[in-house]
C-alpha cells in the first residue's frame, strides 16, 4: 500500500475503504474483472511465453479480440502497411504491454458498467472516464509515445475514485455533492469519506494489484513547465489530469466547455511537449469518436438527436397502449370470432403497436405442404404477398427455429454476415431490405399452424423489444391459438357426429 496514503489515513478513511471493499465483495468481488486482471498482468510479466499467453488471454474474450484487431488496423499503426487479421500478429505489431493496457482499460469499464445498471450518476462518471481515455489516446498519438494505450488506462484510472464511490457508495456520493461548493469537492470528500476521491481511486488500484506505473500515473498534477526530474510517470499523470478535466468540460457538449478545453490545452502544453493547437485538434478528433461511441452524454446526443429519442419514447408508450387495447379487443371478441378474424386483429395490432414497416400473417396448408402469406400490411405488402410462399419441410433457418421452439424470436440485425446462413432464400429474395424482424409462431398441440411476421427497415436504425412488449405479443398469439384450438374441437365433434 502507498506509504503516503497510509500516513494520511484516519479512522473515517479506514471505515470508508472497509465499507467499499464489503460492497464490492457483496456484488461478487467483481470476479470477471479480478480474473481478467490476473491473466492480463501475468501475460505482461511473462518471459519466453508472454506472446502466446497474451494471445490466449485476448482470444478468450470476443469483445477484446475485436478491440485489439481494430486498434492494430487503425491509422496509428498503418505504417506497417498490411491488414492484421490475427491476434497473434497484433501482439507482434503492438507488443504485449500495449495490448495489456488496452485490455485493462476495456475490462475496467466493462465490469463497472455491468455492476450498477440502474444508477444514472454512475453511468455518467463511467462515460466521462471513457471520454477521458479517448482524449488521452488522441493526444498520446500526437506525442508519438511508445504505448499510447498506457496513457489511455492512466486517464481512465484518474476517474476511478469517482466511479467507485458512485457505483458502490451512492449514498455517500449524494452527501458529498450536497456538501461540495464550487471547486471544493476534495474538501467535501475529506469531510464525508476521510479521503479525497483521488485517494479512493489509488487505494482501489493498489487493492487490485495494478502495476506501479499505472498507479503513479493516477496522480493529479497542476499544469506548468517541466521541472527537474520530470519523467515518463509524470508525463502520464499530466496527460491523465488534463484528459479527465477535458472530459468533464466536454461531456455537456456546450460552448463553455469548449472554452475550458482551449484553456486546458494551453496550460498543459509546456508539460506535455505538444503545441496547444495540436492538443485542441486531437481533442476535436476524440469528440468525433465520442459522439459515435458514448450513449448518454449530451455530447453524443445533440438537441435534434434528443428530440428524436423523446419522440421514439412517446411512440413506444403509444405503441404499448395499442398492443394492450388489441389484446383487450381480442378477449372481448371471444368465441364469436373465427381464427382468421383473430389473426387479422392480432396482425393489425402488432403492425400499429410496434410501427412495423411491413407485417404478414402466414398460414400452413397441410394438403399443399406449404406456408403462404394470407394477409399483409405496410410498404409494398400487396405486391410482395404472392412471393411469400415456402415448403413446410424442415430447413435449418430462423423461421423453423421459431416454429419448432414455439417461441417469439426477435432478430436485431438481419444484415450480420454471420447470420446469413440462418435466413431462407425466399426471405432474402422478397424481404431482404429489412434491418430487423420478429417472428410470432402459432402452434397448437406442438404443431405449427402459421405465424405472424413483422419487420423494420433503415428508418428504424435501432430497435429493441422490452419485456412488456414480448409479453403482449405472447398474449396476442395465445388468443389466436385459442381460437384455432376451439375451431379444431368443433370440427372434431362434427366429424364424430
Amino acid at each position: 500500500m502507498n506509504q503516503t496514503l497510509q500516513l494520511e489515513r484516519s479512522p473515517k478513511a479506514d471505515a470508508t475503504l472497509a465499507l467499499l471493499w464489503e460492497r464490492i465483495r457483496r456484488r461478487g468481488d467483481m470476479p470477471g474483472f479480478t480474473r481478467a486482471i490476473n491473466a492480463i498482468l501475468a501475460s505482461m510479466r511473462g518471459e519466453d511465453e508472454r506472446d502466446f499467453s497474451m494471445t490466449q488471454t485476448v482470444l478468450s474474450d470476443p469483445v477484446l479480440t475485436q478491440k485489439v484487431l481494430r486498434l492494430a488496423n487503425s491509422g496509428m499503426y498503418s505504417a506497417f502497411g498490411q491488414r492484421i487479421n490475427t491476434v497473434s500478429k497484433a501482439v507482434l505489431v503492438l507488443g504485449t504491454e500495449a495490448i495489456g493496457h488496452l485490455a485493462l482499460g476495456l475490462k475496467l469499464i466493462e465490469e463497472l458498467s455491468k455492476s450498477t445498471p440502474d444508477s444514472m450518476q454512475a453511468h455518467i462518471e463511467m462515460e466521462k472516464a471513457v471520454l477521458a481515455g479517448m482524449v488521452a489516446q488522441q493526444v498520446a498519438s500526437m506525442a508519438a509515445v511508445r504505448d499510447p494505450e498506457e496513457a489511455v488506462v492512466c486517464s481512465i484510472l484518474h476517474s476511478l475514485g469517482r466511479m467507485m464511490v458512485t457505483f458502490y457508495l451512492p449514498e455517500r456520493w449524494t452527501l458529498l455533492q450536497q456538501a461540495a461548493s464550487e471547486g471544493a469537492e476534495d474538501a467535501a470528500a475529506l469531510d464525508q469519506l476521510g479521503l479525497t476521491l483521488e485517494q479512493v481511486g489509488r487505494a482501489t488500484a493498489e487493492q487490485w494489484g495494478l502495476p506501479r506505473n499505472l498507479i503513479a500515473g493516477m496522480r493529479r498534477i497542476e499544469p506548468g513547465e517541466r521541472g527537474d526530474g520530470f519523467g515518463h510517470d509524470d508525463w502520464l499523470a499530466a496527460l491523465g489530469t488534463m484528459s479527465s478535466q477535458c472530459a468533464e468540460s466536454l461531456w455537456h457538449g456546450d460552448e463553455q466547455g469548449l472554452e475550458q478545453v482551449a484553456q486546458l490545452a494551453s496550460s498543459f502544453a509546456p508539460m506535455l511537449g505538444i503545441e496547444p493547437d495540436n492538443i485542441v485538434g486531437a481533442i476535436e478528433q476524440a469528440k468525433v469518436e465520442a459522439a459515435a461511441d458514448l450513449t448518454i452524454a449530451p455530447l453524443a446526443n445533440p438537441p435534434e438527436k434528443r428530440a428524436r429519442a423523446a419522440a421514439a419514447t412517446r411512440m413506444r408508450d403509444a405503441g404499448n397502449k395499442i398492443l394492450k387495447a388489441g389484446v383487450a379487443e381480442m378477449r372481448d371478441a371471444g368465441a364469436g370470432a373465427t381464427p382468421g378474424q383473430m389473426m387479422s386483429i392480432a396482425l393489425e395490432t402488432a403492425y400499429h403497436g410496434l410501427s412495423f414497416t411491413r407485417a404478414f400473417g402466414f398460414l400452413r396448408s397441410r394438403r399443399e405442404g406449404k406456408y403462404s402469406a394470407k394477409i399483409g400490411l405496410g410498404d409494398g405488402a400487396r405486391t410482395l404477398q404472392p412471393n411469400l410462399v415456402f415448403d413446410d419441410a424442415y430447413e435449418p433457418n430462423v423461421f423453423f427455429a421459431s416454429l419448432g421452439s414455439d417461441r417469439v424470436i426477435f432478430i436485431e440485425n438481419a444484415r450480420d454476415p454471420k447470420f446469413a446462413s440462418k435466413l431462407p432464400g425466399w426471405w432474402k429474395g422478397a424481404l431482404g431490405s429489412a434491418r430487423c424482424f420478429v417472428i410470432i409462431p402459432l402452434c397448437t398441440h406442438g404443431e405449427p399452424v402459421g405465424f405472424i411476421y413483422g419487420d423494420w427497415d433503415d428508418r428504424f436504425p435501432q430497435v429493441f423489444l422490452s419485456q412488456t412488449e414480448f409479453g403482449l405479443l405472447n398474449d396476442l398469439r395465445a388468443l389466436v391459438v385459442k381460437s384455432v384450438e376451439r375451431r379444431q374441437q368443433l370440427e372434431a365433434v362434427a366429424t364424430r357426429a
